[in-house]
């Protein structure tokens, strides 16, 4: 004899369940916020999504992929991205956006997000400013750097 009482408690319970899962095609926002760090510090780096992939037996697309958070990254494939890119795991969790910590949370900001650009608001994140860094470091003259960094400083007050 089925229990009515049982049946419904059942059913709620896969309701809720249902609630807390992002529809399919949708990045979950940790995936998209891991993908984010792994595109920066590839960058940082100046490799190649192409660099990357092979280090991994990975194509570029395949990267892409990770970077944009349309792709779920697995532990194994996570700790590679750590050894060839000298991070620590917990590298792709700072800055984190610490309402990003519960199931629920996900979903909000994974369904408020869907179908929107994100914009990149970081200047700290574009390409143009780490090619920047990396150029800036590359000179070799101490004096040069400082004289370069003062003349940036004035032009970016000028504006």
């Amino acid at each position: 004899m089925k229990n009515p009482s049982a049946d419904k408690k059942a059913t709620r319970r896969a309701r809720l369940k249902k609630k807390r899962r992002l529809p399919p095609g949708v990045p979950n926002p940790v995936d998209i916020h891991v993908g984010a760090r792994l595109r920066l510090r590839r960058t940082l780096l100046g490799q190649s999504q192409e660099k990357l992939g092979a280090a991994v037996g990975l194509t570029f697309q395949q990267v892409q992929k990770y970077e944009r958070g349309a792709n779920r990254m697995g532990a194994s494939r996570l700790f590679q991205f750590c050894e060839i890119l000298g991070v620590p795991i917990t590298y792709f969790f700072d800055e984190m956006p610490s309402g990003l910590k519960t199931a629920e949370a996900q979903v909000v900001k994974g369904l408020s997000d869907q179908g929107q650009a994100v914009p990149d608001t970081d200047p700290l994140a574009r390409r143009e400013t780490l090619e920047l860094v990396r150029a800036y470091y590359k000179i070799a003259d101490p004096r040069v750097r400082k004289r370069l960094f003062a003349l940036v400083k004035s032009l970016g007050r000028s504006v």
